[in-house]
């Protein structure tokens, strides 16, 4: 049998709707704005799955009590032994702790929910020693060796356990959260990890290198979105993260937040750095309302990474119609798919639509782009 050491960062992902951006140090903050946990849910998700994919007696799971992953794992119906006793409020010492506890145990492959933090904290403990595979719960992963959802986390584990797919060697990514909620975007390279591999479930570390012909076009789109907030005085226009809709932000006298959700209306900017709370206030006062977008460069998602304000309620009262996917041809290119990943699966599918998504990549000028979910 596959010894698999399975943990869960209860609160990865909480401060993503509250509008913080991580939930690094500011946990007590983002409660008191009311987030709540989500990474469980995840966990949950993806075991299902996997109970639809392998017979449940292939392996010997071990785990951290209660939240940390025993809870999940008995929801899910999977026999598993506990190698590490949390405390109640856990912490990084504990994800650390948790990760030797598997090493001694001899565990073939660790399972883990979380963000880029969770990825750094392990790596660090198991280095190469023991591969990793990460359900994707965080607000920011950039890292390589998340799977693109739960779902296809499942996919990819199970491939792994069937000898269908191969350890590969992949870059753990993580961005300072600090200078992150400052609006500097600051992402470096900590380790290298192994990780079960296939290319289109799991995600690729990000792309951080633009063309510069890429400026031009960024110029051409952001003329056009400058035609469709004059002609459509009356929308409210929700601008998300990214370099890309900062630049055109900029051509529209916007004060853009590099990795915020912004609004514009009438020409006016009626909001900025909005969480969940927030842009749901404004759908009060505006009865049209079109969101702007640019995915993740080589990664591809759109939604469900950075952009965790927009969550499932908020998508489902836009509408896929008024979701505008904006993007530099060379960019694209470089982009094989489009994602999302809102935590909502009926969401993803729906905004799927047939498989291709519009994408703006010039002065009226759009192509379509694949999209997988």
């Amino acid at each position: 049998m596959v010894k698999v050491g399975f943990l869960i960062n209860p609160i990865a992902g909480m401060g993503g709707r509250v509008g913080l951006k991580g939930t690094d140090g500011v946990l007590g903050q983002a409660m008191e704005l009311g987030a709540e946990p989500v990474a469980r849910e995840k966990a949950e998700i993806m075991l299902s799955r996997l109970r639809e994919l392998i017979y449940i007696r292939e392996l010997d799971w071990l785990t951290c009590c209660g939240d940390m992953g025993a809870k999940a794992l008995d929801e899910a119906g999977f026999d598993f032994s506990i190698t590490y006793d949390a405390i109640e409020n856990t912490s990084q010492k504990d994800t650390l702790a948790a990760a030797k506890s598997f090493m001694d145990a001899g565990v073939d492959l660790i399972v883990f929910c979380g963000g880029d933090g969770t990825a750094r904290d392990i790596v660090s403990m198991v280095e190469k020693n023991v591969p990793v595979l990460g359900i994707p719960s965080g607000v920011k992963m950039y890292s390589g060796v998340f799977g693109v959802s739960p779902a296809r986390t499942a996919e990819v584990l199970a491939g792994f356990l069937n000898g269908e797919l191969e350890l590969a060697d992949v870059e753990i990514m993580d961005l300072d959260e600090d200078k992150y909620r400052q609006g500097d975007w600051s992402v470096r390279l900590y380790y290298s990890a192994m990780t079960p591999f296939e290319s289109t479930l799991v995600q690729s570390s990000k792309m951080m290198i633009e063309a510069a012909s890429d400026e031009a076009i960024k110029e051409e789109i952001g003329e056009y979105i400058e035609e469709l907030i004059s002609e459509e005085p009356d929308t409210l226009f929700l601008l998300g993260p990214g370099g890309t809709l900062e630049f055109i932000s900029k051509m529209l006298g916007m004060e853009k937040t590099l990795l915020g959700i912004d609004a514009i209306a009438g020409g006016q900017q009626v909001g900025d750095d909005l969480n969940e709370e927030g842009i749901l206030q404004l759908f009060e006062k505006y009865n049209k309302i079109k969101l702007i977008l640019s995915p993740i460069g080589s990664q591809g998602f759109v939604l469900g990474r950075g952009n965790l304000q927009l969550s499932p309620k908020v998508i489902q009262k836009i509408g896929r119609e008024n979701i505008l996917i904006v993007s530099t041809p060379a960019k694209l290119h470089r982009t094989p798919k489009l994602r999302f990943d809102t935590g909502d699966a009926g969401l993803n599918s729906e905004l799927a639509g047939r498989g291709w998504f519009s994408v703006v990549i010039g002065y009226r000028l759009s192509r379509l782009a694949e999209v997988s979910i």
